[in-house]
């Protein structure tokens, strides 16, 4: 168990992606020569309830370790920094937020899935690229989607847990589906998951589809 500044958020950093911020109010610039000295790693965790700005939010206890891989200075007391999460950790406990968020935090491994299955998630995807293909004759965000699902995955080749973020990363769940992605407990399960949350998708653009 370990002391981490932590930055909370209105959305979910995954392993893997990165991270850009503009960090302006005082409590999180008092943070950054602290995180510069600890090697350039700070926590990031979803505000389940509550606001990015002022504090008295509700924060979730599942939260990944994000590494600063570059930091500039922008004003006085302001930075523009790109993070990449790196792990999931979990929180055992919130400290005062004085000067800045601090919780004790443990890291969290994914358990041994084994061989994971994508049939079924890759089928969901191909069938959401479609709907939003057909959709964007009319939808300028749908038309977008589907632009993004263009290019092949083949996820079979990678490291199963990493695969599985990376494959949250190329859809555009919200931020429920993914903290659910996130507090799955090994890649098979993130999978199931991931598919379930683009039938709920699916089924929801049909609907809107219709009207």
């Amino acid at each position: 168990m370990r002391e981490m500044p932590m930055f909370p958020l209105g959305a979910v950093l995954l392993p893997g992606e990165q991270l850009p911020l503009r960090i302006f109010e005082p409590r999180y610039a008092a943070m950054i020569p602290d995180v510069q000295s600890a090697g350039g790693r700070f926590g990031t965790v979803l505000i389940e309830r509550g606001s990015e700005v002022g504090g008295g939010d509700v924060r979730a206890m599942v939260a990944t370790l994000a590494q600063i891989d570059r930091l500039t200075p922008s004003g006085p007391g302001r930075y523009s920094l790109v993070a990449r999460g790196v792990s999931r950790i979990t929180v055992a406990e919130w400290l005062p937020d004085d000067p800045y968020p601090r919780a004790l935090v443990d890291d969290l491994a994914d358990g041994d899935a084994g061989a994971v299955d994508w049939t079924e998630l890759l089928e969901k995807r191909a069938q959401l690229q479609l709907l939003c293909g057909q959709g964007g004759r009319r939808d300028a965000q749908l038309r977008w989607i589907a632009s993004q699902l263009t290019k092949p995955v083949d996820y079979d080749g990678d490291d199963p847990v990493a695969a599985s973020f990376r494959a949250a990363s190329e859809l555009p769940l919200g931020a429920a589906d993914r903290y659910s992605v996130l507090t799955a407990p090994d890649a098979a399960a993130r999978v199931d998951v991931i598919a379930a949350a683009v039938d709920d998708l699916i089924a929801a653009l049909r609907f809107r589809l219709k009207g």
